[in-house]
């Protein structure tokens, strides 16, 4: 599946929690990252989604919160993955910041120059990526 969002995540369903509109699905990426997305009860349907379907986790990078993993934040996003810098792309406003998560797989932020600085980030120091399970699209190969 070819997307403009520059986070996509081949995994395996591992958990599909029913709810009276939305479904809430894990999808399992090899590494053993977990990524939860709440969709809709038709989208679930209409994906054919089952325990132990293939999925694509698609994440859009501005969506991508970061912070440094000691700094004690507790957010509501149900999406909490660990990794570290490994590469920072400057331009005029933001920076590109890719991370090699601890399940080896690759995760892109897009963050202004401000919170880039604040943060510290740098090639090689550790992060949390936080992000809403409602920004997770799945998709299935058809």
């Amino acid at each position: 599946m070819l997307t403009s969002a520059r986070n996509q995540f081949a995994g395996k369903v591992s958990a599909i929690k029913p709810g009276a509109i939305n479904d809430e699905i894990d999808l399992t990426l090899p590494g053993g990252d977990v990524i939860t997305a709440v969709i809709t009860q038709q989208s679930t349907v209409n994906l054919e989604l089952q325990v132990g379907s293939d999925a694509l986790a698609i994440i859009k990078a501005p969506w991508v919160i970061l912070a440094n993993p000691d700094s004690g934040i507790k957010l509501s996003t149900r999406n909490r993955l660990e990794g570290s810098v490994t590469a920072i792309q400057q331009g005029a406003v933001n920076a590109e910041v890719e991370i090699k998560l601890n399940g080896g797989d690759k995760l892109v932020a897009i963050v202004t120059l401000d919170s880039a600085a604040g943060l510290g980030l740098a090639v090689g120091k550790p992060v949390v990526a936080f992000f809403k399970a409602s920004h997770v699209i799945v998709g299935v190969k058809g």
